[in-house]
């Protein structure tokens, strides 16, 4: 590669910290620009499965993830009243011999602080708000809002469903409201005294789900994630706070594993769930998007951090493959490569059906961004 070739990253999340992590480890220069002054430990739990684990395994962090995570030896889906099983799919070393990878269970924040020591310290800059950029022929330059400015020779955005850059590139798209909002918390498991929760469930009610699982692996915190109806709030913000009084109003009835864990948490943060159609083009010249910026989805499958995740992997090969001199061709072969997989996982994620009674998982957790074939795209038109 170059000597003085070097992709910029936009943000500092999942997707942005595994792009660059994979990047270097393919001697290609990425240096991060993150708004966020510093990262929080906020309250969310996160699934790794093994088409996720197969790309953090290529960055080194799986060694560190088996010692702090949780690792299910099965998920149960069950009735939100009665309790009765519908599915119990397991995990454990029986998804790992099938997938070749295990399947973990964490906190968000704790992956998210091993996934920045995958990037050399002095490639992150943080208090770095883009706003706006310029490509030509050799490279893009990229201004923020502390009025500096930087110089790099192609640009990946993996700054979120909100992503300026998208904005930028192809124009302003309101997301589509679910109608349905998420609560979710951590908090010590001892708040149970004593009581234990399945390795990790899903509770189906008719319009509304709730899921359950321990986040590490000495089993000493819990997370819950929820689907709610609730039409009129569409704040999409990962630190709001909710009312927990409304929360347990709103599962009610549901099995008493639930009540017990609702009356146990001591605070809940509030988002609304918003979707949007997969996108038909991810790429313009030097620039490409990468993660929630092109294919946000709903939580329902657990496969938002992990096709993020996927993209970096498939994105870091493309980018070897064409060489400093064909980035342009590289971005394009890249979303060629990953658009059809996103927008049916996308696709089944909205349904919320996954696991529900039965399903074919193979076509998921199989995948692996490290040998996946790379379609060519169609050529550029001068």
């Amino acid at each position: 590669m170059a000597e003085d070739f070097t992709i910029g990253i936009i943000g500092a999340g999942m997707g942005g910290l595994t792009a660059a992590a994979a990047l270097q480890r393919a001697g290609i220069k990425a240096r991060v620009y993150e708004q966020a002054a510093e990262f929080t430990r906020l309250g969310a739990g996160i699934q790794m499965s093994p088409n996720a684990m197969k790309v953090l395994r290529a960055i080194g962090l799986e060694p560190a993830l088996r010692e702090m995570a949780f690792q299910p030896q099965h998920q149960l889906s069950r009735e939100w009243r009665s309790g009765e099983v519908n599915l119990d799919y397991p995990f454990g070393k029986v998804a790992e011999d099938k997938y070749g990878a295990p399947y973990l269970l964490m906190h968000r924040g704790d992956l998210h602080r091993l996934l920045n020591t995958t990037v050399r310290e002095e490639d992150v800059l943080r208090s770095k708000r883009l706003v706006s950029f310029d490509q030509d022929g050799d490279g893009v330059t990229l201004r923020f809002a502390d009025g500096s400015s930087d110089r790099v020779s192609a640009m990946v955005a993996a700054d979120g469903t909100h992503s300026h850059v998208r904005e930028l590139l192809f124009g302003a798209a309101d997301p589509s409201y679910t109608g349905k909002v998420a609560y979710r918390t951590t908090f010590p498991a001892a708040r149970l005294g004593g009581r234990s929760i399945d390795d990790c469930t899903k509770w189906w009610g008719a319009d509304r789900h709730i899921v359950i699982y321990y986040t590490t692996h000495n089993r000493d915190e819990i997370y819950f994630v929820t689907s709610v109806p609730e039409p009129d709030w569409k704040t999409e913000s990962w630190s709001a706070t909710g009312d927990l009084e409304e929360l347990r109003a709103a599962f009610s009835g549901f099995h008493p594993t639930v009540q017990m864990v609702l009356e146990a948490c001591p605070q809940v943060h509030k988002w609304a769930i918003l979707t949007r159609e997969p996108m038909p083009a991810w790429s313009k010249g030097r620039v490409t998007l990468l993660g929630d910026a092109c294919h946000p989805m709903t939580p329902w499958m657990a496969q938002g951090a992990a096709t993020a995740m996927e993209d970096a992997a498939v994105l870091s090969r493309c980018v070897t493959e064409a060489g400093p001199r064909n980035i342009e061709q590289a971005f394009l072969t890249y979303e060629s490569a990953r658009k059809a997989r996103t927008a049916e996982i996308q696709r089944v994620s909205h349904s919320n059906t996954w696991l529900h009674r039965s399903g074919n998982t193979d076509w998921v957790f199989g995948y692996d961004a490290w040998s996946a074939p790379l379609k060519e795209p169609e050529p550029v038109q001068a």
